[in-house]
Parts: C-alpha cells; structure tokens; sequence
C-alpha cells in the first residue's frame, strides 16, 4: 500500500512499526458545537483508512481526541451562562450521533484534553528541562529558534513562515513565531493549578500529550485537514520530538478542503453547513458516499445539485442489491457458480484493493462497484443468475460496501413496504390474472402516487421507492 506523506511530498510504500499492528492518531472535533461538513471529510476519510487497514488483517488502535478546552469553547459556555464542561458534555454527545449516522465507527479511545492535565504538565517541564521552552508572566511558550526543523512539514523556514503568518502580538515572545503551551488565567475561565500558576493549556499541546500517552512516542500515522498543517501539525511535531529526541509520526496524511458550490466555505459567505444542517435533506449515508466518492487529497465541491447526484448512485447500488437478494431468496435450489463468474468477481475484487492501495483511491473504489452493478444488472436482466451465483455477487458487494462504511442500511423488502402496499400489488396481480387491466392500471396509478414504481418482468413484479 501506498500513502502520500505530506512531509516528504511523494507517495510512500506503507511500512509498519510493528508487524501487522498499526498506530493512527486523528485530530478530533473542538465540542462547542455541531462539527460541519468540513469537519466530517476528515472524520469519514480517516475511519475509511481504518477499516480498509483492517481488511487487510492489520490490528488497529485508532485515537481520535475531543479538544474540550478552548477559546471558542469558553467563550459559547459563557454566551450560554453554562460551564465548558456542559457544553462540551453535550457536543460530545451530539458529534456522536452524527458520527454513528455517518458510519464513524468509535475510536479505540477518545482522550479529553481536560482528564489529561497532569499529563500535559509533565510534557511542558519536560521542554523546559530540555531548553526549548520559557515560562513568561505565567504563561509558557515553545522556543521555536532552539529547534532548526521547525517548518518541515509545511516545508517552510521560520522567515517564510513568519512572513507569511498571521501573528498575535506579545511581547512576552522571544520569537515572534513562539507557540504558547500554557496560558495563564483569565478572568471567567477555567484553570488548574501548574508549576506556572493556575492556567490551562494551550491547543498544540494536548494532541502531543494523548498521542504518546496511547500510542507511544512514534507512531505511523497522523493525519487531519489540509488545514492543520501549519500550524497545528507543525507544532506537535515540534514540540513532540524535542521532548522525546524521536520522530513523532512516519506517515502524515491530509485531505483538501471542500468549497460549496465552487466558493470557499465560511460564516462570512453564509455558506457554511453543519452536518446536522445537510442531514434534514439528505439521509447521512449519502452524505458518506460523497464524501468518498472524490479523492481525499483532491478539493471536492459541495451543492445540493452533487448531493442528488450521490443520492441516485446510492440508490442505483440498493436496488441492485434488493434485485440479487430476491433471485437468492425466492430460488429454489442454489446451483452451481460458473467459472466465468467466479474469475469476474474476482477481478472486480483485485481492482478494489489496487484502487484502496493507490493513497487510499476511494473515488475509483467507488467506480468499482458501479462496474459490478452493470455486470450484475446484465445477468439479471439476461435471467443468468441462479440463486447460489446471486449470493455470492452479493456478498460481494457487502464486503466490499463495508471497507467504504456503506451499504450497511439495506432494509429487508418485507420490512420496507407496508401491509397496505403489499395488498394493492397483490390485488393489481389478481387483476391481470383476470385481465382487468382497467383495474390494474388504476392499482400502478395509485401506488405510483404513494411512491411506488412497478416493473413487470419475466422473474415477476419488482417495485422501487421514487
């Protein structure tokens, strides 16, 4: 397998640390609201990586953290007159409802940054011991002059660097492009008691701190938003290996950003969309299936015209899957698979993992399961499936579904259509069995304005939801 490092610049053949064991860390959410749909392509992108590592038979520990301790989260709590645990309580358990529905699976452990304080004190006197950190009125910065790497993941020098960034203005700073690791209290937030005097830490540091604690000082993947490269990511790895004299991560991984409707997200624009917003439209499945459907270091454009477009794919693949799962539950005997079929799902099947293998290509992944819905559909519609060779397509676009995280929400024909329903195909049956075709036109109309399409043919009636 293939990974495009983002700190060498060129796709890398995947080595593990470990034999058959694999260490991810991804940046989780800030708790202080709905995460949007910016926040979700990563989210979707990096539990995708996951599931296809273990596909592959690697044992995964995946740690994804809650930053529950912030400036935008005191700031919502004290607009609320709530604590910042409150609120991050609540988000917390709001991202997790959006996530299950995305077919996010659950971390192997989700750290808060607030149970790992003791941790992140110890971190910073340790920088401090080693010389690459100051303690100034109560806050504690990160030296960035003691360390003569610092920029090579956004592949800048510290000049570029600070030329080219927005700096907050403090003249506690050695350096104007020093990182705060601990800020003193504030008036109306929360604090602990440090070495510094009472403070909280500062947002670079937690991710560092839960990492090593989880995963150990190296790990083999990182990854984020094409967004956290600098400086979030520039300053873990910073401050990460000049605490431990270690490389950090081997293998740093980001996916471009999402523009709506060709122009850039944000507040300012009024096209900024959480993923609670896009789901009253559009079931959650669908939302994933976009997401994947591009390649996750590509930009991708977000319209509600692409999300219909996803929609009418997904769908395509279902009601393939409801036409393979008829012909194996209605058939008689299961019969044998021909040779032709087996080589055929089996190439589809080697495509699949060369695509997977390519940097994680879930765009032309996608494409294979549109190829093997045409192939299917042709030995249906040819009558050329018996009940045993239609099982087995099937299963193999579940297994192959479920390396994506989809196709996990197909419904049992009995268990998707009503008694109601099931009585007028019945009774529109009875109609032309005595060919009453008045009547049995009028029964299609009717159930065609309850939403319901009929389609004769030779295996018998099939219906679809429009």
């Amino acid at each position: 397998m293939k990974l495009y490092n983002t700190m060498t610049r060129k796709k890398e053949e995947f080595v593990p640390l470990e034999d058959n064991k694999v260490k991810i860390y991804s940046c989780g959410p800030t708790v202080y609201n709905y995460f949007h749909i910016g926040n979700a392509r990563p989210f979707i992108i990096f539990d995708c990586l996951r599931r296809y590592f273990e596909y592959r038979g690697y044992d995964v520990t995946f740690v994804q953290n809650y930053t529950d301790i912030d400036d935008k989260m005191i700031n919502r709590a004290n607009e609320e007159g709530i604590t910042v645990k409150e609120l991050a309580d609540r988000f917390i358990k709001e991202y997790e409802i959006d996530a299950k529905g995305l077919g996010i699976r659950p971390a192997s452990v989700h750290p808060k940054a607030t149970e790992h304080i003791d941790d992140i004190i110890a971190f910073i006197k340790t920088l401090m011991e080693k010389g690459y950190a100051y303690e100034a009125g109560g806050d504690v910065y990160y030296d960035t002059s003691k360390n003569p790497e610092y920029g090579k993941l956004s592949n800048k020098n510290l000049d570029e660097l600070e030329l080219g960034a927005r700096i907050e203005v403090d003249d506690r700073k050695r350096n104007p492009m020093d990182f705060v690791l601990w800020k003193a209290k504030k008036e109306n937030e929360p604090y602990w008691n440090s070495p510094w005097g009472e403070g909280r830490p500062g947002w670079h540091i937690e991710c560092s701190v839960m990492s090593m604690k989880y995963l150990g000082d190296t790990i083999d993947i990182h990854c984020g938003g094409a967004d956290l490269v600098f400086p979030h990511h520039e300053n873990e790895i910073a401050q990460s290996e000049s605490a431990t004299g270690k490389t950090f991560a081997r293998y740093w991984l980001h996916n471009g950003f999402i523009n709506i409707n060709n122009e850039k997200m944000s507040k300012s624009k009024g096209n900024f969309f959480t993923v609670r917003d896009i789901v009253k439209h559009f079931d959650y499945e669908v939302l994933r299936f976009f997401m994947l459907s591009a390649h996750y270091r590509s930009p991708i454009n977000f319209s509600d015209e692409l999300l219909q477009q996803a929609e009418k794919g997904l769908d395509r693949i279902y009601e393939c899957l409801l036409n393979l799962k008829r012909i194996f539950k209605e058939g008689v005997t299961g019969g044998a698979l021909s040779e032709e079929l087996v080589e055929n799902l089996k190439g589809y099947k080697e495509k699949f993992i060369e695509a997977m293998d390519d940097d994680l290509n879930t765009a032309d992944a996608v494409s294979v399961l549109f190829e093997m819905v045409r192939y299917a559909n042709g030995l249906i519609n040819g009558q050329a499936l018996n009940p045993a060779e239609a099982k087995v397509v099937y299963d193999l676009f579940k297994e192959l579904g479920g390396v994506l995280g989809l196709l996990g929400n197909e419904k049992d024909e009995d268990e998707d259509i009503d008694q109601k329903i099931k009585d007028l195909i019945e009774k529109r049956q009875e109609a032309r069995k005595n060919k009453n075709w008045a009547e049995a036109d009028a029964i299609r109309d009717r159930l065609k304005e309850m939403g319901i399409v009929l389609e004769d043919t030779p295996q018998g009636v099939r219906w679809k939801r429009i």
